[in-house]
């Protein structure tokens, strides 16, 4: 366990964190592993909301051991690329359509040079950006994973309501406000890690991760983030271009996810014209890639032979 810890806990002494400047300046902290030896190809990851490279170091080695090249930048407002809310601990966002220009830009700048095949992976929020960016036609990958992507939140009130509630509450005062004080969502007696996963250790990474480096430290979205990820999956549920993208793509969807709505998921990659789905139930929350092994190495498994068959290189 000691060596297990150790290594999700240090960076790879063959990767390196660097700085990548958006095109209006913006500083976005960026993580690159390069292969070593002959290359199997490179995959561009991205996580969730508050989510940071470091959280997925045990994923990358996984692909890293194969000969892939991993690089991943933290989205604009959270991990190591600044805020956008004058409170450092609340993640903000005007738009989503902030995320989708950085994420073209990046984009455009790396897969010119970045070793074939190309694959691009999102989580949650991560999952919802880069399926809008695949039916938007600013990334055009040999292959894409989402893994467990919000595709709609899991709101007590249902997605129309949810939405219009948080337009109303939202709309009073500051919207860069925290939207709650604690946990990943309101109204919940569930304590946050069950939310994210079943593995007490892999959970605790994250928190080892936030007193090693305070500056990545992040809480609860603003109101206006929430006001705009309702409206973003919404928006991208009802994209007729979901019927004509044409990436192939393995979706990996939580049954029991409480954060994202498993079920609305599902419909909305139904309408992909050529996409592979694992599920899973209640053995797994939100996090699919850091749950406990039986969970965790399923999921890589499939993911290892979808890109064995669909990102092959040419």
């Amino acid at each position: 366990m000691a060596s297990a810890l150790l290594y999700r806990r240090a960076i790879p002494a063959g990767a390196r964190i660097s700085i990548w400047h958006a095109p209006d300046g913006w500083a976005l902290r960026r993580f690159d592993w390069p292969a070593e030896g002959a290359s199997r190809g490179s995959i561009l990851f991205q996580g969730g909301r508050g989510d940071i490279s470091e959280k997925y170091l045990e994923a990358f080695a996984h692909w890293h051991d194969q000969g892939w090249s991993i690089t991943s930048f933290d989205w604009r407002g959270q991990g190591g690329s600044g805020r956008l809310s004058p409170d450092p601990f609340v993640g903000h966002v005007e738009n989503f359509d902030i995320f989708i220009s950085d994420f073209a830009a990046f984009w455009a700048d790396w897969s010119p040079s970045a070793r074939g095949p190309l694959v691009v992976m999102g989580h949650s929020m991560g999952g919802h950006l880069v399926l809008r960016a695949l039916t938007e036609g600013v990334a055009t990958p040999d292959a894409a994973v989402l893994i467990a992507p919000m595709l709609g939140l899991h709101s007590p009130l249902g997605a129309r309501l949810g939405e219009r509630f948080a337009r109303v509450l939202g709309g009073f005062g500051n919207s860069a406000r925290a939207a709650w004080k604690t946990n990943e969502r309101p109204a919940t007696l569930e304590s946050r890690q069950s939310l994210l996963t079943h593995d007490r250790s892999r959970y605790e990474d994250e928190l080892w991760w936030r007193d090693a480096e305070p500056q990545l430290r992040f809480g609860p979205p603003s109101w206006r983030w929430l006001i705009e990820a309702f409206a973003s999956t919404r928006k991208l549920r009802a994209d007729p271009r979901l019927k004509t993208m044409k990436v192939p793509a393995l979706v990996v969807v939580a049954m029991a996810d409480k954060l994202v709505h498993a079920k609305l998921a599902l419909q909305a990659v139904g309408k992909l014209p050529d996409v592979r789905v694992l599920r899973f139930g209640k053995e797994s929350a939100h996090e699919v890639l850091r749950e406990a092994d039986p969970v965790r190495n399923r999921a890589l498994g499939e993911i290892d032979i979808f890109l064995a068959s669909r990102a092959r290189q040419k």
